[in-house]
């Protein structure tokens, strides 16, 4: 390849002679200046304890073909463009050939739920007989193969390999989950997606965008890289992006009846809900195995973003009957126990509210048992909050860690007294996540039900810098197992 075929609809301003763009060759480009090798194009960004174009000089010292910057450095082989993040996306889409040509993407954003709907459409359209490719927070799928995630949404280079990969391997849809920081860093720059899902805005992720409205913004610029935009009109903020969209929208809804497609006669119980689709000339019955609204209207965003695509729906309704649930989702953990122990990804107040008042009405004369944490360096304004909401809906709290990361276990855990207080609920404090999962595990009782909220999926805990093999679905029945030999 040359400079001009990775420049090829990248807006910039070279400093080089339109004419020598095709004669200079190009072998990769990379935002690592200690991965610039003979040939590459090294994309100078800013971030926020290092900026790339620092190293710009040496890069080319080094034997860069290029460099690109956001500012004018006066330097040889120089491209100017207006954000080197966006661009950079775009030189690793043109790397790769521009792979998504090939598959229709759907894209999926929003505050809670993204994995589960995701998880949701992929068994959707696997039902509907396509081969799907998933992006997403627990993992990702190339067909059969499975590969470790570690982002929501992964870096530019390494999304365009891999819908690379799902090209050569014959998907014909990738499903993947939008993050707020992918859209504010333009990780998805040059994607174009069939359609595109906003499932719901609450308070999140402040540590990085500081207001909510800035967190908004990032939200819906995932709607203009999009065919048919599908938006939850039962959230204030879907309601709004709907209206502002206009025309062409595909909504959904458990509450309203303007909306495309709106959920009727739910029906819920702690291992599933059953529900009609309705909406123009459509009325089809179906089931999902999570309990709770917030399950029928993540499986409602699944249904309407494949409809759509065009998928009918009597495949709608199979492929939603179809999915087993999603891992750390509202999931039961097998237990020869009489009570019942769930794991939750639940992990802010709104996530909280609606996982522990949906599982509240099943707990029968037994308990319910709320175990939780919150996050360290991440947004401290909420941690008050999930403690008050937590406290007002269980009949018992164990605050313990989550991942502290490099705070103090004591200080997380200070901010989210105050809202455990606000009840009378009462309420035991044992830091050491390991320990408040035996010590919670020693109270249940016959028909109790035992939340653990916050690590859902994850199989690891961070303790400073260190991070550490913490898979509570493991540990749980480790422990059961134990007890059970005694």
């Amino acid at each position: 390849m040359t400079l001009k075929d990775y420049l090829d609809s990248v807006p910039c301003t070279p400093r080089i002679p339109a004419e020598e763009l095709a004669t200079i060759p190009a072998t990769s480009v990379t935002n690592d200046s200690r991965q610039v090798r003979e040939g590459s194009i090294f994309v100078c960004i800013r971030g926020g304890r290092f900026d790339g174009h620092d190293k710009a000089a040496e890069a080319l010292d080094h034997g860069a073909a290029a460099v690109v910057v956001e500012r004018d450095l006066g330097l040889p082989r120089q491209i100017l463009v207006e954000n080197t993040r966006a661009a950079y996306a775009l030189l690793c889409r043109n790397h790769f050939g521009n792979p998504a040509r090939q598959l229709k993407l759907i894209g999926i954003t929003g505050t809670s739920g993204k994995t589960t709907v995701a998880f949701l459409v992929k068994s959707i359209l696997q039902q509907a007989g396509k081969r799907v490719g998933l992006i997403g927070t627990i993992h990702n799928e190339i067909g059969p193969l499975e590969l470790p995630a570690k982002h929501t949404t992964p870096d530019p280079y390494q999304l365009h390999t891999m819908l690379e990969r799902m090209a050569e391997a014959g998907c014909q849809y990738v499903v993947m989950e939008a993050s707020s920081h992918a859209l504010d860093q333009h990780r998805l720059e040059g994607c174009r997606f069939a359609a595109a899902v906003f499932t719901n805005l609450s308070q999140d992720h402040l540590d990085y965008h500081g207001t909510m409205e800035n967190y908004f913004a990032a939200k819906k610029k995932l709607f203009a890289m999009a065919d048919t935009p599908v938006v939850n009109l039962d959230d204030p903020k879907g309601a709004e992006l709907a209206e502002e969209l206009g025309k062409g929208t595909v909504t959904f809804s458990i509450q309203r009846d303007d909306a495309t497609l709106t959920a009727r006669n739910i029906t819920s119980d702690v291992r599933g809900s059953s529900f009609l689709i309705v909406g123009s000339h459509i009325i089809q019955r179906t089931r999902v195995r999570m309990p709770g609204r917030f399950s029928v209207s993540n499986a409602m965003a699944a249904a309407a973003a494949c409809y759509a695509v065009g998928i009918s729906p009597e495949e709608i309704a199979a492929g939603l009957a179809a999915c087993a649930g999603v891992p750390g989702r509202a999931e039961v953990i097998p237990a020869p126990v009489e009570y019942t122990v769930i794991r939750d990804f639940a992990h802010a107040p709104e996530e909280l509210e609606q996982i522990i008042t949906t599982l509240r009405p099943y707990k029968g004369k037994g308990q319910l048992i709320t175990l939780f944490g919150c996050a360290g360096d991440r947004d401290r304004t909420k941690r008050a909050a999930m403690g008050e909401i937590t406290a007002k809906y269980s009949d018992l709290v164990i605050l313990t860690s989550d991942n502290p990361r490099t705070e103090d276990e004591g200080q997380i855990i200070d901010d989210t007294r105050p809202g455990l207080e606000k009840y009378k609920t009462p309420y035991r404090i044992i830091p050491d996540r390991y320990e408040a999962i035996v010590w919670a595990l020693e109270q249940a009782q016959k028909d109790d039900i035992l939340l653990l909220a916050g690590k859902g999926h994850e199989d690891y805990q961070v303790l400073r810098e260190e991070t550490i093999y913490f898979d509570e679905k493991v540990l749980v029945q480790q422990l059961l197992e134990r007890q059970g030999d005694e």
